[in-house]
């Protein structure tokens, strides 16, 4: 199985370079959809919900102070496997064209970011973990036509 880093690797070299804030909505993104489609994770790193909307604090680690990105460090493309490709492509068919603040914006309406944030007020620091379930609950209550457009 592919982890985060890998999975922004792949995005990277398929949309470019782009803000670290989208990065990490697109990774939200693909793990959501893998487990509606799937059935299964496309990585295991954990999601947490944090102000700006959802956070792989493991890949924050590896953009942390940047604005914008082009590359992950110890990201490898090749991990991921031909399925886990096809989620990702799918994702960034649907939500590339957003910005990373249309992104946390669009998170911050679904229930897993909600759910995770509780009676948090705005701007909180509280960075609470999405659970992987309330993902494929809400993301497999979708149909594919409601993804952004």
């Amino acid at each position: 199985m592919a982890n985060a880093l890998d999975v922004a690797q792949f995005i990277l070299e398929k949309h470019g370079e782009m803000t670290t804030m989208k990065l990490q909505k697109l990774c939200y993104y693909s793990q959501g959809w893998s487990l509606a489609w799937d059935e299964v994770p496309i990585f295991d790193n954990q999601i947490e919900a944090w102000a700006n909307g959802p956070v792989v604090r493991d890949l924050y680690r590896t953009h942390r102070g940047q604005f914008r990105i082009s590359k992950i460090q110890g990201g490898d493309s090749n991990a991921l496997s031909e399925a886990e490709q096809d989620t990702v492509n799918a994702v960034l068919s649907a939500y590339g064209h957003l910005t990373g603040q249309q992104l946390s914006d669009l998170s911050h309406n679904e229930d897993p970011w909600i759910n995770a944030r509780g009676d948090a007020p705005e701007g909180s620091t509280l960075s609470t973990p999405i659970d992987r379930d309330a993902l494929q609950d809400f993301f497999g209550g979708l149909d594919s036509a409601q993804r952004a457009s």
